[in-house]
């Protein structure tokens, strides 16, 4: 089963481009001589000693001291602001911590509306982007417009998901009421006009559905 799961992790990472199995082979080998000299030929210890009289001890400090040298070695990475949102996480979610992130360094806005400011900008850049025809500016623009009403969603003390299931179920129950009456009258959709429709979702609405 774990060669199975190596198999196919590795078919993957290959497929997508993310690591090589070759690659990872050859860092693990090459780590696992490098932290081990007492058994393999060049290894410094049996240089030194021969192995038979290495104790327990000095092969852990050796280790040790190996490892300390690799840490040193590796170039110091720069933790940047955003570094720990995790990408797993789902889109709205993600999206309300990144925004949430930047403004504890002082990247936000200091209201909610200069954000209605910045969702009807976006607004209008998707109204070009449509007219344009060019599907990828469409979904950029689109992504913004998302984005920036996750934004208002954290201004108001909101949490988009949440609201987007209430939306959810709202239309769903309003949309059920629709095809009650559908289903009580011809019975057919398509012989009412998207004029009658809204007549009846009016009246859900006014039902406090």
């Amino acid at each position: 089963m774990i060669c199975f799961s190596g198999g196919f992790y590795a078919q993957l990472g290959k497929e997508q481009s993310s690591f090589d199995f070759e690659a990872v082979v050859d860092g693990l080998v090459t780590k696992l001589i490098r932290r081990h000299p007492h058994v393999f030929p060049d290894g410094d210890l049996r240089a030194e000693r021969p192995a038979g009289e290495l104790s327990d001890a000095d092969i852990k400090a050796n280790w040790e001291a190996i490892k300390r040298q690799e840490r040193a070695d590796k170039p110091v990475e720069k933790v940047r602001v955003l570094d720990d949102v995790p990408r797993a996480l789902p889109a709205l979610t993600r999206a309300e911590k990144l925004t949430r992130r930047a403004s504890q360094v002082g990247f936000d806005w200091g209201a909610a509306l200069p954000v209605l400011d910045k969702i009807e900008e976006e607004i209008t850049e998707l109204r070009e982007a449509i007219a344009e025809g060019n599907l990828d500016e469409v979904r950029d623009e689109f992504g913004d417009l998302l984005f920036a009403q996750v934004n208002l969603a954290r201004h108001l003390g909101i949490n988009p998901d949440t609201a987007l299931r209430g939306c959810n179920q709202k239309f769903e129950r309003r949309f059920n009421y629709i095809e009650d009456q559908v289903d009580a009258g011809k019975g057919d959709w398509h012989a009412y006009t998207l004029d009658e429709l809204d007549e009846w979702w009016d009246e859900a609405k006014a039902k406090g559905l």
